[in-house]
């Protein structure tokens, strides 16, 4: 049983870990989206000799970009509290499994020395079945 309990719980962890990775992949997307919108937020321009209404849409286009990078950087934020959260989902769950592990580890111990018992029990009957067989 606590068998089964240690490996669940390495089962939850390696499934926390894995998602902590999907998320990190997403910030990563979201950085690199916000770093090509920004970028194009600064090198967009118009004609020198446009009109003046060139230069309102070129406003309304940055401020545009810059309300999206916004969005983004919202959006980022709340998946560095999920993996936040992750982190310490991941560090419970291994505390939990290293708990089952050090039962299954005393579990081995006792099978261990109720097979020395059983032996040495063995032995003198063997021992003792000899001493009178003589």
């Amino acid at each position: 049983m606590v068998t089964k309990l240690y490996n669940l719980k390495r089962m939850q962890t390696d499934q926390k870990v894995l998602e902590k990775a999907q998320i990190a992949m997403r910030i990563e997307a979201f950085d690199a989206e916000i770093l090509m919108t920004e970028t194009q937020r600064i090198t967009t321009s118009v004609n020198r000799t446009g009109a003046i209404s060139d230069f309102a849409i070129l406003q309304i286009h940055k401020d545009t970009m810059s309300a999206h990078i916004v969005k983004l950087q919202t959006v980022k934020k709340a998946l560095n509290k999920k993996i936040d959260k992750l982190n310490e989902e991941i560090i419970e769950l291994l505390k939990e499994t290293e708990q089952y592990k050090y039962l299954v580890e005393e579990e081995k111990k006792l099978k261990v020395i109720e097979q020395l018992k059983k032996e040495e029990e063995a032995t003198n009957e063997y021992m003792q079945s000899k001493y009178f067989a003589s």
